[in-house]
């Protein structure tokens, strides 16, 4: 087929992705081959394509393409989460459109209601995947709530509970007030808000005199028990062990010493308040307090309740924790108890669903003991067992399970995995699989209730390693791909996913999930800022595919994914590589109207010409670092590679090199081993490119020559160090730099592009003589060399050293020598003045430490800028002479 002259990347990726799926070309028939296994993080299926995940799933898709084209049995496991929360809201927002709400349904009508939307709306994250051109296995499309997924959950469930491993406890959670449930800390988003610091007295019960103390929250001092002070702290040794009277409720609660109390903040006395700050709480526990003894002011809409014996007045009963503010302040100040008042801004935690102030709030829930599961999941990262790229995530990680705290996994939804577990009369719980087996240990015909929470989202998804394979039934594709050989993830669900995936598949499978744990970064605005919708710079990566291809959009992501860094996305970038993808389609153009086609060899032609035992030793150095690139999942390295390789080497100077030998008055022998040759490194791009732009590569792959398969199942090319030839890289490597520096010195002399100049050469080699004679014609066609003498030259001229050899080229009659000296002198004056300008700014300690710092930044790049052009034109009049 006749590749067409504008390359239009939205005509050809529907097509190619339909194909593809069609044909099984993402999962093809490798029973023997070695296995390679990633399994994608399932997006919610609520969720639509963001930037992040364009980032994340490239990545993916770029070493599961890479394994299968070396011929391995690769799978990417694909699927979505249920994400309880997300999908509830969006069910419920709907009902509440039509003017319903969920509790005028049952449970069981409205979790039938959320499964009829999944089925109509749940997809569009999954169409928007295969638009970036994500290879999954679409035919084995996992859900966290399929039946076979949920038997494992169930399973996980009971079997940590037996062993000891889930139990039932009072402790505080982040708790929504408005979605009525708990939520993961990752569900909770910090927002600096404009509040103030309250200084209150609290009088000592002995009468004599008062403890002041400061906070942020009066209201909850209705649920107060303690004052703590720290242990060092003079001003109030001779007070620990004291009571105080509690404004407004009357209690009496002690004064005790604890290092929560930081005395360089307000007065160095606290409240503690157990019931409704998580360090209170633990202050709480040191101090004697067990939960269950623990005071709790909220009920679940964050209204105010009694704490005990009446102990709260009716006036405060039911306000909400705004308006029990300004009524406690109110009197505390009537009372003379607010000492001051300060505005201060404060860290607020809101919910990110559901945009109210996050409590926390002291509830019986179910939690994991995460401290034991740990212990393994820190010796695998330790032992080597699982590599963290990069390895400076692994401190974090350390730190982060040392200090792991118990893990609350139930919810307070009617969506998603309802826990297991059934109650009597009595509250005693009963886990099992099925309500039989509940009974079956109940062992009576009490009346047993099962509770009506569901599991938190992480717990079911922290399964996905072995859970998408089978288990707990042992299936073929669970004995050959687990463990994964990689999972690639945002550094920002270390703890809540790949952590817990760790802990679990070692408890359950024995091993690792995966060999390799790589942590990408964030994708970040061109100034480096986080991207958010409340200031506008959020990027639609279906808009970057839309506007320049999907390939554009994958080839930036990978060439900026630099380990330990995030991404400044710029469009321009992808704008870039969108040219990028139309240079490799006019090499292609260019490459068939000159009868150069795909080659059906898996080995190179022989090649006699040096031009072509030059580029077979770089195709193959450049197969050779871009395995290594990719080994050690250096994405930026390995899309540098075939970049350079691609543009430079082969489109601006191969087929450069190559026209003479294409011409018509060409040798017939030459010109039919450069056809065959240019064809076979032509497929060899298509397929090293594959992985990075897969549609651009699979079009051109089919229109250079009639193909028995697709490129996506083709063979990943060999790195045969056989093809190193030195002698022709040399003498190549010496063309290139020779017409190279003739080019710059005929441009910085505004040498006409058609002037013809004769090439003087003095002290050249017989190396250098034979290689100007063989290249002759290249040295014609590309630098305008239309003789070479080696006797000495007259007159005005310009000189470039190459290697032993000096190349003078007569200008006399060519240009105006004096007026072009007279104009590279005043270039040079006026760059110097401006860079020795921006120097005395770059010198006063006034501009570096008061400026702005992009300012600074940019004098700094203009006087780069500034010296190498004066360098530049300096260099350009030498030449001259």
């Amino acid at each position: 087929m006749t590749i067409d002259k504008t390359f239009d990347p939205a005509a050809i990726e529907a097509r190619w992705y339909s194909h593809w799926e069609s044909t099984n070309g993402f999962r093809p028939e490798r029973p023997e081959a070695e296995p390679f296994t990633i399994v994608i993080p399932p997006p919610n299926v609520t969720g639509s394509l963001h930037i992040g995940h364009a980032l994340d799933n490239t990545l993916q898709d770029i070493l599961v393409r890479h394994a299968r084209l070396k011929g391995k049995d690769a799978l990417w496991v694909v699927g979505t989460d249920h994400a309880g929360i997300a999908t509830q809201m969006v069910v419920e927002r709907q009902m509440n459109a039509a003017g319903s709400k969920r509790t005028d349904l049952t449970r069981e009508q409205f979790v039938e209601r959320v499964w009829a939307w999944k089925e109509e709306s749940g997809g569009t994250i999954t169409g928007q995947l295969r638009r970036l051109g994500a290879s999954c296995d679409w035919a084995n499309e996992r859900f966290t709530m399929d039946p076979g997924f949920s038997r494992a959950v169930l399973k996980v469930f009971v079997d940590l509970h037996a062993k000891g491993l889930i139990y039932r406890d009072k402790r505080l959670v982040n708790w929504d007030p408005g979605l009525g449930t708990a939520i993961s800390d990752l569900e909770v988003e910090a927002r600096e808000v404009q509040g103030k610091f309250y200084h209150l007295r609290y009088p000592l019960e002995d009468g004599s005199g008062f403890i002041s103390v400061a906070t942020t929250r009066p209201e909850t001092l209705l649920a107060d028990m303690m004052v703590a002070v720290h242990p060092t702290d003079e001003r109030y040794t001779a007070l620990v062990g004291k009571r105080v009277t509690l404004p407004i409720t009357g209690r009496s609660i002690a004064i005790v010493a604890d290092e929560h109390a930081d005395p360089e903040l307000g007065s160095g006395a606290v409240k503690i308040t157990p019931g409704h700050d998580f360090n209170d709480f633990e202050v709480g526990r040191r101090a004697g307090f067990a939960a269950g003894e623990m005071l709790n002011m909220l009920d679940a809409k964050a209204r105010v309740v009694q704490v005990a014996d009446g102990l709260i007045p009716d006036a405060y009963l039911g306000l909400s924790v705004k308006d029990a503010r300004v009524a406690v302040v109110a009197a505390l100040e009537e009372a003379g108890l607010l000492d001051r008042v300060e505005d201060r801004t404060i860290q607020t935690p809101y919910g990110d669903r559901s945009g109210v102030v996050i409590e926390p709030w002291l509830t019986d829930q179910w939690y994991v003991d995460a401290k034991t599961l740990a212990g393994p999941a820190i010796e695998a990262v330790r032992s080597g067992a699982i590599k963290v790229v990069p390895e400076s995530w692994t401190k974090t990680y350390y730190n982060w399970l040392d200090n792991i705290q118990p893990w609350c996994v139930s919810r307070q939804l009617w969506w998603g995995h309802r826990i297991p577990a059934w109650f009597d009369a009595e509250g005693n719980a009963f886990v099992a699989l099925d309500e039989a087996g509940a009974r079956a240990q109940a062992g009576d015909d009490r009346v047993l209730t099962q509770d009506e929470d569901v599991l938190d989202t992480w717990f079911s998804s922290a399964l996905w390693p072995f859970g998408t394979l089978g288990w707990p039934d042992e299936t073929t594709k669970l004995g050959k791909h687990y463990p994964n050989d990689v999972l690639i993830s945002g550094f920002d669900i270390l703890f809540f996913w790949d952590a817990r995936m760790i802990m679990q598949g070692l408890e359950f499978m024995g091993e690792v999930p995966f060999r390799t744990l790589y942590l990408h970064g964030l994708v970040r605005a061109p100034d480096g800022a986080k991207m958010s919708k409340s200031k506008g710079n959020t990027v639609d990566p279906l808009g970057l595919i839309d506007r320049y291809g999907a390939d554009a959009l994958r080839f930036t992501m990978a060439a900026m994914e630099s380990q330990g860094r995030d991404i400044k996305l710029d469009e321009r970038r992808v704008e870039g590589y969108r040219n990028f993808a139309t240079k490799l389609w006019n090499a292609a153009r260019f490459a068939q109207s000159n009868g150069i086609g795909g080659s059906t060899m898996l080995e190179p032609p022989r090649a006699e010409q040096a031009v072509n035992r030059w580029i077979l030793g770089e195709t193959a150095k450049t197969v050779q670092a871009l395995d290594l690139a990719l080994a050690d999942l250096r994405f930026d390295e390995a899309a540098n590679t075939v970049y350079q390789f691609v543009w430079a080497t082969f489109c601006d100077w191969y087929l450069e090199l190559i026209k003479p030998a294409l011409g018509a008055e060409a040798d017939a022998g030459a010109a039919a081993e450069t056809r065959a040759l240019a064809g076979w490194v032509l497929d060899q791009i298509l397929v090293m490119l594959h992985p990075f732009m897969p549609f651009i590569t699979e079009e051109l792959w089919h229109a250079l020559a009639a193909r028995d398969h697709d490129l996506i199942v083709a063979a990943w090319p060999m790195a045969d160090a056989g093809a190193m030839d030195p002698a022709a890289s040399q003498e190549i490597d010496w063309t290139i730099r020779l017409v190279g520096e003739i080019r710059a010195a005929r441009a910085e002399l505004n040498v006409p592009p058609g002037a013809k100049l004769v090439a003087h050469v003095r002290d050249a080699s017989e190396v250098t003589r034979a290689r100007l004679a063989s290249q002759a014609a290249v040295l014609a066609r590309l630098a305008r060399i239309e003789a070479v003498s080696f006797e000495a030259a007259t007159g005005g001229a310009a000189q470039v050293v190459v290697d032993e050899a000096t190349f003078v080229l007569p200008l006399d009659g060519v240009i105006d020598l004096e007026a072009e000296r007279a104009r590279l002198a005043k270039g040079i004056a006026v760059a110097e003045k401006e860079r020795d300008a921006l120097a005395g700014r770059l010198g006063s300690a006034a501009f570096v430490e008061r400026a702005k710092p992009d300012a600074v930044a940019k004098a700094r790049e203009d006087h780069a800028l500034r010296s190498a052009e004066a360098d530049r034109l300096r260099a350009a009049l030498a030449r001259l002479g």
